[in-house]
């Protein structure tokens, strides 16, 4: 009963606050330079930052989304923007659940800041917004659920919730798009983990971090890393396009992580772009005509075969995942997934990480160290993309961690 009631009034705090703190502008029009003709192209052009007044300045009617996400979440909570919305949430998880110990305490108020953050964006530029969980449930079902379902209530009509792509975020991915909530599984990275996500999950979004990619071939060396995500990225529309002709799923495709306005040429007609502000600049600053051309693989520089992972889709891999359609979303378990890709010959997709593994990969930052990498690499005991996506979570959950920890001081300084 406690949990439904702090719910409920959080909600109440939480639009209290966006309509105090709303700048009141609603959807800002500006010139739209050669946007019109990317949209035309039949991409769906979102921002990829959490920064109001930064997005302001590019806002233009061809854009229909924004997204968010715990490092760009952290920027904004470290400006100390809302140290005083800290305090007013406090107090009042306090008054309606004073048994809630601090660790607790901070994990309601940063899901309070993901809401109000998000909400302001919906009321500054009236657009979808892409609002993340927090990081600690990335490999909790039952919690996922309840606050995905939570964090949807909000703003029912134009949020997307985001859920990474872990073998136990398929499955709460799975559970969210089923009760009607719009799910945007994260932190993908090749075409064959989009397949599977798309076929068993059917979430709203799937999606490639193409600029990881490149970034992770050219910084150890292994080539220039020129079109490695960008060739990804085209792969996984392919594969994902043709699930949908067939009828199995509805999934759309975003490519992420994008650095430089040459990807937007290159990429056009994707289904959705979600454009860092500099990429997004660059673009506008420097008008140039773009063609569809999603069957058209661009030419890469990369030395080593394991890289392959995030293009190629075999027939066995699909067979696989055909086996799990069949058993039925409700019979499905992550141990049920990651068994029966490793018996198909893909053990490294799901490799069952172990301890000292998540804290190399938590060192190593957002790009993994090949050198600390290449004989598991090499010999399959994992695979590329499944590296990139523990590195990715990882690294958001140390923006989590710098998030929470500020609102643990302000609290701890001010209750």
């Amino acid at each position: 009963m406690t949990d439904l009631i702090l719910s409920e009034k959080l909600s109440e705090f939480i639009h209290e606050k966006a309509y105090q703190l709303e700048l009141g502008a609603g959807k800002i029009i500006h010139p739209g330079a050669n946007w019109d003709e990317l949209k035309s192209q039949g991409t769906n052009l979102w921002l990829d930052t959490g920064d109001i007044d930064k997005a302001d300045g590019l806002w233009n009617s061809n854009f229909s989304g924004l997204t968010t996400n715990n490092t760009l979440l952290n920027k904004e909570i470290q400006k100390g923007v809302y140290d005083n919305v800290i305090i007013e949430a406090a107090h009042l998880i306090k008054d309606v659940a004073p048994g809630f110990d601090l660790a607790k305490v901070v994990f309601e108020i940063a899901f309070i800041l993901n809401a109000l953050h998000g909400l302001r964006l919906v009321k500054q530029f009236d657009a979808n917004v892409s609002v993340e969980l927090h990081t600690d449930l990335a490999h909790n079902i039952g919690k996922s659920f309840i606050y995905g379902r939570r964090l949807h209530s909000i703003c029912p009509k134009k949020f997307f919730v985001k859920v990474p792509l872990t073998s136990e975020g398929l499955i709460a991915a799975g559970r969210l798009q089923r009760a009607g909530i719009p799910v945007n599984l994260t932190l993908g990275f090749s075409a064959r983990q989009n397949y599977l996500a798309a076929a068993v999950t059917n979430p709203s979004f799937v999606n490639v971090f193409m600029g990881r990619l490149n970034a992770f071939v050219a910084d150890n060396g292994l080539g220039s890393g020129e079109n490695i995500g960008e060739k990804a990225v085209l792969a996984t529309q392919r594969h994902v396009l043709d699930l949908r002709q067939k009828g199995i799923s509805e999934s759309l495709l975003i490519g992420a992580s994008m650095r430089s306005a040459e990807q937007v040429k290159t990429l056009a007609g994707i289904d959705v772009m979600t454009l860092p502000v500099s990429v997004a600049t660059e673009f506008e600053r420097n008008p140039q005509s773009v063609i569809a051309h999603l069957d058209h693989d661009p030419e890469i520089d990369a030395k080593e075969d394991f890289i392959n992972v995030l293009w190629d889709v075999p027939e066995d891999f699909k067979t696989a995942t055909e086996s799990l359609i069949a058993e039925g979303f409700d019979q499905l378990t992550p141990e049920v997934i990651s068994t029966r890709m490793a018996e198909a010959g893909y053990a490294g997709l799901f490799p069952g990480w172990m301890e000292d593994e998540i804290m190399a990969a938590e060192t190593d930052g957002k790009i993994p160290l090949f050198e600390s990498w290449k004989d598991k690499l090499k010999e399959r005991y994992i695979d590329l993309d499944a590296l990139m996506n523990l590195s990715a979570l990882e690294s958001f959950m140390s923006d989590q961690r710098a998030l929470d920890y500020r609102i643990e001081m302000v609290v701890r300084e001010k209750i």
